[in-house]
């Protein structure tokens, strides 16, 4: 894997990610996945698995089972049905995130849910702080008008009112969804030095902290070592998702 770091900040760019082509599925891995194993790449703090998706027309992932896993789901374009063994059942359309606890365990399957239409996804694995928990399921729908200039907290486990529409996870970890247009600017404030940050751009380009250029499906690994700020902007029109993330 090859990679540019300065400062602090790794960069992996788009072309450098693994890729995989099942016919059904065009994914690439950010981190060691199923057959794609690198003992240098496995997690970055406690996100373990960051796959961005196409899943064509009439494909999905059949009933499996997980455990011990905070997964989240972004569906950037299309519609991703899920179901499991707990009865859950519901469809994922853009801008809206899942969270599936796994817990002590749960079986579920996810589909495209149109027969035309391929789905664009993200799937984000987070370690739990807490093993053996009951298993939840939950989604929720954000506007493009909620994230449009700003970074819009869409999975937490702040109880706090800081973001109160925010799906919950059981791990330090707060994620932020944002649309920014070109030349406009986002800063972010972790909690504390020390923790690590996780920017991946979905569409567009984007300078992070004023000197790192990133172009659609790169991203950049941070560590927070003596400042946690954060500057984003955009040098075009531009979509990314940003991982607030504990040091371990």
């Amino acid at each position: 894997m090859a990679t540019t770091t300065s400062n602090n900040v790794q960069v992996i760019r788009s072309a450098e990610r693994h890729f995989k082509d099942a016919g059904w599925l065009q994914t690439y891995w950010h981190f060691s996945f199923a057959d794609y194993d690198d003992p240098e790449n496995v997690h970055f703090g406690p996100l373990r698995v960051f796959n961005d998706d196409v899943v064509r027309p009439g494909g999905g992932f059949d009933m499996h089972p997980h455990r011990d896993m905070e997964i989240i789901t972004y569906v950037i374009s299309g519609r991703l049905e899920h179901r499991d063994h707990l009865g859950n059942r519901g469809v994922v359309h853009p801008g809206e995130v899942q969270v599936m606890s796994a817990g002590k365990g749960i079986v579920h399957a996810e589909f495209n849910a149109s027969r035309t239409e391929p789905v664009r996804l993200l799937q984000i694995w987070v370690l739990p702080r807490t093993r053996g928990m009951k298993p939840h399921w939950d989604q929720r729908q954000f506007t493009p008008d909620q994230r449009a200039g700003r970074l819009l907290p869409v999975v937490t486990s702040d109880e706090s009112d800081v973001a109160p529409n925010a799906l919950r996870i059981d791990q330090d970890t707060t994620i932020y969804v944002s649309s920014l247009k070109a030349g406009q600017s986002v800063d972010h404030t972790s909690p504390a030095a020390g923790r690590k940050a996780y920017l991946f751009v979905i569409d567009g380009a984007v300078t992070l902290n004023g000197d790192t250029a990133l172009s659609a499906g790169d991203q950049a690994r941070v560590t927070l070592d003596a400042d946690p700020r954060l500057s984003i902007r955009a040098e075009q029109d531009a979509e990314l998702i940003l991982l607030d993330l504990p040091a371990e």
